[in-house]
């Protein structure tokens, strides 16, 4: 018999959002500081800027968690990795080498707890069947999930999409039925929300974190020329088309993301 005190008991710690078995707990303040920090940190913790950690009750089921993202497991929990063979490494090989996911990815199984390391991130738990049974990520969001979703690569259905729309050629896909643990650059209470039934929506730049594989994503000119285009002062924009879900940043990814790194680092 496991007893963990000063967790889930803590006061400085909270339960922001639970789906299933999996937890995510914020810390309200960062307490191990000293006079030269303590300032930043107390004004960090007004602007939202904490820590929080993924916390997965397994009863006898299984997860699967990027590489490097386990802190601690507590319990009869069995460890191993997704692979099942030479061939299958190959595989994941180059699926992660074109998605920035790590190649092998651990498969937890059994009773008890999981904790996985802490992060400024903002910790988002999705529901995959409510992505019409897939979910398309942008690079270096997963973080974990239910083993029951399918992991593949989906590649972009021009080559301009990479190189003209700012997004990578390949993408992780997470299919099926079972909740994903992703990190996302800002809050969920300001990431934008688009629904698509038989419709569009251009993007200027990969603003969009998320969206249903049921939508076709293509990038195109914003205007009907090239001319046109350089005269209105933009380029090419993504377009999302058809039926499904999007999540979008209000801001770029790549500038929120270079703050969380400088402070997971602290």
């Amino acid at each position: 018999m496991i007893t963990i005190k000063n967790l889930f008991d803590n006061d400085d710690v909270k339960i922001i959002e639970k789906k299933g078995n999996i937890s995510v707990l914020e810390y309200q303040r960062d307490v191990s500081v000293n006079k030269l920090t303590a300032m930043s940190e107390y004004y960090a913790s007004k602007m939202n800027v904490r820590r929080r950690q993924v916390v997965i009750q397994l009863d006898g089921d299984e997860y699967i968690t990027s590489a490097g993202a386990l802190q601690w497991m507590a319990g009869n929990i069995e460890s191993k990795s997704n692979v099942k063979g030479v061939g299958d490494f190959l595989g994941k090989a180059i699926k992660g080498s074109v998605t920035s996911e790590s190649t092998v990815k651990p498969k937890y199984q059994g009773k008890g707890l999981l904790a996985l390391e802490p992060t400024y991130s903002y910790i988002l738990l999705e529901d995959v069947a409510e992505w019409n049974g897939s979910i398309v990520l942008e690079d270096g969001l997963f973080l974990a999930c239910e083993a029951t979703l399918d992991h593949n690569v989906v590649m972009r259905s021009n080559l301009s999409s990479a190189v003209l729309g700012g997004e990578g050629l390949f993408n992780l896909k997470l299919s099926g039925k079972g909740i994903a643990v992703l990190e996302s650059p800002v809050p969920r209470e300001e990431l934008i929300e688009i629904q698509l039934e038989n419709d569009q929506i251009k993007i200027d730049g990969n603003m969009a974190i998320a969206w249903s594989d049921s939508l076709n994503f293509t990038v195109e000119k914003s205007t009907r020329s090239i001319l046109g285009s350089a005269i209105a002062g933009e380029g090419f924009v993504n377009v999302y088309r058809g039926t499904g879900k999007i999540l979008m940043s209000p801001v770029r990814p790549e500038s929120t993301n270079n703050i969380l790194k400088y402070n997971s680092k602290k």
